[in-house]
Parts: C-alpha cells; structure tokens; sequence
C-alpha cells in the first residue's frame, strides 16, 4: 500500500502552519459550541485550535501520521478531540455532528470537479437541519461561484452565516470562508 503523499509533509511540525485568523474569530463567537466533523484534518491545525475554543472534534483524515501528531496533543491538552483514519469522501456525516469543516479541501479544479462536487453534494445533503457547513478555500471567483451555485441548487435552504475572506499567512494568500447553516424542519 502507499503511504499518502501527506505522511512526508507531516514529518514538519505544524507543516500548513496556524489557523486562519477569521476561523478563529468566527468560531470563538458562534454559539453553541458543538461537535465539528473535520474532514480532512491533516495534522489538526483546525481540530485542535476548535477544541481549545471548548468544541468537540472528530477529525477524519487519511494520513496516519498527521493522526496521531493531533492525536497527541489532543492528549497532551486534554482537548475533546479525536482523529480517526478515513477518507473524507466516504466518512458519514451523523446527526451528532452540529458542524462540517471543509478547510481546503475543495478547489474545484478540472481534474477534481467532478469528485470535489460530489463530496459537498453527499455532505451538504447528510447534514442534519440546524447544522453548519463551513468552508475554506483558496480566493477565486470561479470556484467560489461553483461552491455557490452546487449549494443553491440543492433542494436545501441555506442561511449565509459567513461569505468573506481571511488571510493565510503561511502560504501568502487569501482564503474564502463560507459558512452557511441549513435551513428547514
């Protein structure tokens, strides 16, 4: 079997760096705080900054290496917050999950469309009502556009929480954060 490309990018501590600043501040202020499924959570950069912020986190990730680096600190802190191998485009959505985090995960780009559509279509639609999906990609109309129009084609109702931009100081660019809750029952 080979080993996922994230395992040798992971033998760098904090290899994507820290959260973004408007994650942080969007999630230190929404209430209540809940449990967030963090797909593709890598070495849980996200998970663990949530778990300090008094979340509970599962995060799914493919790299067993970035696993139990989270994992870890995740035990060293005494954080609510456990990383479990798997592949994001698989990995259920439950009705006890209150929050999906999709951070770069989605890029929309032509190799991956078709793939990257299905996933927020399955994770978009398994969401329970009431709950949050949020977002985080690379700036760009384009894809931001898709991101946009896959959900408002969806037979859900979506309540926009969050359409902005934050930077991502470790790899000198802005990111687009959107949160949006599902509407409905």
């Amino acid at each position: 079997m080979t080993k996922p490309i994230y395992d040798h990018y992971y033998e760098e501590p904090q290899y994507f760096g820290d959260p973004y600043p408007g994650l942080i501040k969007f999630f230190e202020s929404y209430e209540p705080k809940g449990h967030v499924l963090d797909l593709g959570c890598g070495q849980g950069r996200d998970a663990l900054c949530l778990g300090r912020l008094g979340y509970t986190v599962t995060g799914v990730d493919i790299s067993t290496v970035g696993l139990e680096q989270m994992n870890h600190s995740a035990r060293d802190e005494q954080l609510d917050v456990k990383g479990v191998a798997g592949d994001l485009y698989a990995y259920p959505v439950s009705r006890d999950h209150d929050i999906v985090l999709l951070d770069s995960i989605l890029h929309f780009y032509k190799r991956d469309l078709e793939k990257e559509t299905k996933l927020l279509h399955r994770v978009a639609s398994e969401l329970r009502y009431g709950g949050i999906l949020a977002t985080f990609m690379i700036q760009g109309e384009e894809r931001e556009d898709h991101l946009k129009r896959v959900l408002n084609e969806m037979d859900s109702d979506w309540e926009i929480l969050c359409d902005d931009y934050t930077d991502y100081s470790a790899f000198h660019a802005a990111y687009h954060m959107y949160i949006v809750k599902k509407k409905g029952e």
